[in-house]
């Protein structure tokens, strides 16, 4: 979709106006907020992913959290992503696409996931999602159901609206550096 494509182009751009430090900074307030989100608080189990450079980062908190809750990341097999149980940033390896991802971890129970959080090149406030364009995400998270979502970027990547797809899931609640900046549909 062209459309889709034109959107990555312009928040890749827009990127490109902040520094690395000032997206770090945004990253930590972003997830600091989060951390006191009653699903965050109350998930055994909770979905993240290692970040890539521009993306909210979550590579401290994944550190600060994997002794308290079971932390999950995803690892690209093929065209699906297999989700793992992490232990320690010692244990990660450079997978597809360059992101890390468990070296050794234990194929995750699925249904233990209680919390998705989930990263997106743009989101709109309704909870639509744009990724990379490889539905990577989209066929994980269909077989996530029961699992609350919360797509996270920062404040230029939120749009008016996402083009969707039927295969495209929408998030429950979209965060940014700003706190929740969606329509929330907690409790669901």
């Amino acid at each position: 979709m062209k459309e889709k494509q034109l959107l990555r182009k312009l928040i890749a751009q827009r990127k490109k106006q902040y520094t690395q430090k000032q997206l770090s900074e945004w990253s930590s307030c972003l997830l600091s907020g989060l951390e006191g989100h009653p699903l965050f608080r109350k998930a055994g189990t909770v979905l993240l992913y290692h970040s890539l450079p521009g993306e909210v980062d979550t590579h401290e908190f994944i550190e600060k959290w994997k002794d308290t809750k079971r932390i999950v990341l995803p690892s690209v097999k093929g065209d699906e992503l297999e989700l793992r149980y992490y232990s320690k940033e010692g244990m990660l390896r450079e997978g597809r696409f360059g992101i890390s991802e468990p070296a050794d971890g234990t194929p995750a129970d699925e249904k233990e996931i209680e919390l998705a959080v989930i990263p997106g090149v743009a989101f709109d406030r309704k909870g639509n999602r744009l990724g990379r364009g490889k539905g990577y995400y989209d066929r994980t998270l269909s077989r996530l159901a029961h699992a609350y979502r919360i797509g996270i970027c920062f404040h230029f990547q939120l749009e008016e609206e996402i083009p969707t797809e039927a295969c495209d899931l929408p998030m429950d609640e979209i965060w940014t550096e700003r706190g929740c900046v969606s329509e929330k549909r907690y409790p669901r």
